[in-house]
């Protein structure tokens, strides 16, 4: 969403247009409306363990996105050990994705509004996860994962405790660390 005429002349810092943002954050306080979204995906199974999803189009600021002129797709698999054969990354795989790239996307955009250059921002993340919950072998273990740390390698010249500070707020305001961390409803339902 753009202004039409910004706040401040555009700085830009970690490739974030600081002006923008704040002209963004001023829109919405004026009109709450315009913060409420609707994301949508499609997802096409393929053969064995092998789907593709695709994602275009969405809600946002008030109107239908048209910034997307084709569909962007990934491809879903699982490795042969869990009978796929390696044609993409497998969802699991994508909910760590998912998370890093969510609070990498919020700590870096709120550096950037509070003023603290980035030099690099690298995240390392594991996760465990027991088969028997997915295969229904145990009622005793969960189908997800048991947990997921998140090692974040943040190179700036801002004290350590202000990153830590900005850290910890990108955490607690990340879209996606709040889907994984806090239940949300998911309707499922067969089309007819």
């Amino acid at each position: 969403m753009k202004s039409q005429t910004p706040a401040a002349p555009v700085q830009n810092l970690n490739g974030i247009n600081v002006s923008q943002l704040i002209d963004t954050i001023g829109l919405i306080e004026k009109d709450p409306s315009l913060a409420r979204f609707q994301f949508r995906a499609k997802h096409n199974w393929i053969d064995g363990t092998h789907a593709r999803s695709s994602i275009k189009g969405f809600y946002g600021a008030g109107q239908e996105d048209t910034s997307r002129t084709e569909a962007m797709e990934f491809d879903h698999d699982e490795p042969p050990i869990i009978l796929g054969e390696n044609r993409g990354v497998n969802p699991v795989e994508y909910a760590m994705a998912a998370v890093a790239g969510c609070v990498t996307t919020t700590f870096v955009v709120n550096a950037a509004a509070r003023g603290i250059k980035l030099n690099s921002v690298r995240v390392e993340l594991e996760g465990e996860l027991d088969l028997r919950g997915l295969l229904n072998l145990s009622d005793e273990v969960r189908c997800g994962y048991e947990e997921v740390r998140m090692k974040f390698f943040i190179e700036s010249d801002a004290p350590a405790e202000q990153i830590e500070e900005l850290l910890d707020y990108a955490k607690n305001r990340s879209p996606v660390f709040d889907i994984i961390t806090n239940p949300v409803p998911v309707k499922v339902e067969l089309a007819k």
